[in-house]
């Protein structure tokens, strides 16, 4: 029984590892979508995403057999507050990340993600009460230092970077607030900002500004992928998050800023000294912060093997 109860074990495990690369694969990856549907604005881009995303949503929900909690959620307008709130929150993460690829920033995008689950850890210190170790505390000066060094050196504060880190950390927080399942929460949060988006898409129309069905068919397919882009990885996400340690999705979460680090040097983007100096201190922070996780994982799985 317990051999069986350890392979079965084992076995989420696998699909939860799978599950995170996956998504952490395709986050890292989706400066290349967005290069691929540039010429499209920036808001029609925003609109497309939430509007594709809501069928192809509400089909994963329908096989899931989760309609029942989404229409649940509409019922509850307390609920419906919060996710009125994240879905503010996450359509400004989309925007700014789009942006940032436009401008060809990505690197800027790359550095709002590896700064994010450091900010994790501020908030919880800030407003949970949370305590940080040294190692969790040196990472999160490192990132600091990091980000002043960029903002001394080109005059100006990454706003795109710290846009992204800061507009995902407060969704998470708001997530983490509702009792309510990643994609029956992700489509109701669709579902309110369609309305924004369709509208948006209307008045484009009237004004002859519609890019849709107005350009070639490949860009017109990358817009229609927007969606299925946009919910895929948050349910492999989804997926992983109930199958592994928070301690393994905190080392995993690593691989897509790094993938976009790389696609930036790809897209030529120029690494002056000050952009180096800060990404070697961000990259010195991540890897305490990692080396502090993988500790505590290791750590807890110790913990029942000297219980028995």
């Amino acid at each position: 029984m317990n051999a069986t109860h350890r392979a079965a074990q084992q076995s989420q495990s696998n699909d939860g590892l799978s599950a995170a690369v996956a998504a952490y694969l395709l986050w890292g990856f989706m400066p290349l979508y967005f290069k691929w549907v540039v010429t499209v604005p920036a808001l029609e881009m925003l609109a497309h995403r939430v509007v594709w995303a809501v069928p192809f949503g509400l089909a994963i929900v329908v096989l899931r057999r989760q309609l029942g909690e989404v229409l649940a959620i509409l019922r509850k307008p307390a609920i419906l507050a919060w996710l009125c709130l994240s879905a503010s929150v996450i359509g400004l993460n989309w925007i700014t990340y789009i942006l940032a690829v436009q401008r060809e920033q990505v690197f800027q995008a790359s550095l709002g993600y590896y700064i994010n689950p450091l900010m994790y850890v501020l908030v919880g210190v800030l407003f949970l009460g949370e305590r940080l170790g040294r190692p969790q505390w040196l990472a999160v000066l490192l990132a600091a230092a990091g980000v002043t060094v960029l903002t001394a050196s080109g005059g100006q504060v990454p706003w795109l970077a710290l846009g992204l880190a800061i507009s995902f950390t407060v969704y998470g927080v708001v997530r983490k607030q509702v009792p309510v399942g990643a994609m029956p929460g992700l489509l109701v949060e669709t579902l309110l900002l369609a309305p924004l988006a369709i509208g948006y898409l209307y008045w484009l129309v009237a004004s002859d500004q519609l890019v849709f069905l107005n350009t070639a068919t490949n860009q017109n397919i990358g817009l229609m992928l927007g969606g299925p882009l946009t919910v895929l990885p948050l349910l492999l996400f989804a997926i992983a998050a109930r199958r592994l340690t928070l301690s393994a999705i905190a080392f995993l979460q690593f691989m897509a800023p790094t993938i976009q680090f790389l696609l930036g040097v790809y897209f030529g983007e120029p690494i002056t000294p000050a952009t180096a100096v800060c990404f070697a201190l961000i990259w010195c922070g991540v890897a305490l912060f990692a080396w502090d996780a993988l500790g505590r994982w290791r750590s807890a799985r110790q913990v029942p093997q000297n219980v028995r």
